[in-house]
Formats: structure tokens, C-alpha cells, sequence
């Protein structure tokens, strides 16, 4: 029972979920701003504005950064994690989510007179433009400075 009680305790794990959190919550707010409806499955879908994975991973890299140190082994984890997460993010997922869209398409037009062809859509929404990795970091930097008192 102590470890849970050591996990709830480590800021720098609280921080990057609070950023993660934040970013999800953005994405309902931005989604509701430009479609005026409420749309909750967007806080469970991956893609949108802003990135959430790049707002947790920037916001733990500059959390152990500050607490273990910038010279640190440790940093240089998180921060290659980091790279990593929001590469794949922009670079990887959004290409896979272009491919869904072009195979989706090819369906619709190929299929349209055989209704009875009845596959579900592949998701399209997977990744994130760099300018939404940049707002996600950006604000997981954010989170982070201004939780910065509590490490």
C-alpha cells in the first residue's frame, strides 16, 4: 500500500497527467468552439489540438530535468522518450491516418454499388500536425513552470 502512496506522491508523474489532462480538456472546449456541440468521445480519442502526448511527455522531461538534474541520465530518458512520442505522433500516426482516409475513400467509390460490402470505416483521426505537437509541448512546458514551486 506504501508504493501507491509513493506514486501519488511523485510530482513530476502528477504534473505530466495534470498537463495531459489539460490538453485533453482543450480538445473539448476547441471541439465544442468549432462545431458548437459537445463532443465528450474526443476526450478519449488520440489526435486533435492540442497534442495531449506531446503536453505529458514535455511536461515529464522538464519535470525530471528540474528535480534530478539536466545533466542527468535520467533526462536524457525522458527527453529521448519525448522525441520519440512526438515523432511518432506527427510523423508516424499521421501518416497512417492519411492512409486510412485515401483507403476509406477507395471503399466509398469502389463499393458504393454493393451495399451488401458493409466494413466499418477506418479511423482517420490518428496523429497530429507538428503545430499541434507544438501546442502540446508547449503547453506540457507550461504545466510544468507553473507547477514548478511544488518539486
Amino acid at each position: 500500500m506504501q508504493d501507491l502512496g509513493d506514486i501519488l506522491d511523485n510530482r513530476v508523474l502528477l504534473v505530466a497527467l495534470v498537463a495531459c489532462l489539460i490538453a485533453q480538456l482543450l480538445k473539448l472546449i476547441i471541439e465544442l468552439v468549432k462545431n458548437r456541440k459537445l463532443n465528450i468521445s474526443v476526450l478519449v480519442t488520440a489526435g486533435g489540438m492540442p497534442s495531449s502526448h506531446a503536453a505529458l511527455v514535455s511536461s515529464l522531461a522538464a519535470g525530471v530535468g528540474q528535480t534530478i538534474g539536466w545533466a542527468s541520465s535520467e533526462f536524457a530518458l525522458a527527453m529521448v522518450f519525448a522525441i520519440i512520442v512526438m515523432y511518432d505522433a506527427a510523423g508516424v500516426r499521421q501518416a497512417a491516418g492519411k492512409q486510412a482516409r485515401i483507403l476509406n475513400q477507395l471503399i466509398d467509390e469502389l463499393f458504393h454499388e454493393h451495399p451488401e460490402f458493409n466494413q466499418d470505416r477506418l479511423k482517420e483521426l490518428l496523429g497530429h500536425t507538428p503545430f499541434q505537437v507544438i501546442a502540446g509541448s508547449a503547453l506540457g512546458i507550461t504545466i510544468f513552470l507553473l507547477a514548478r514551486s511544488t518539486y
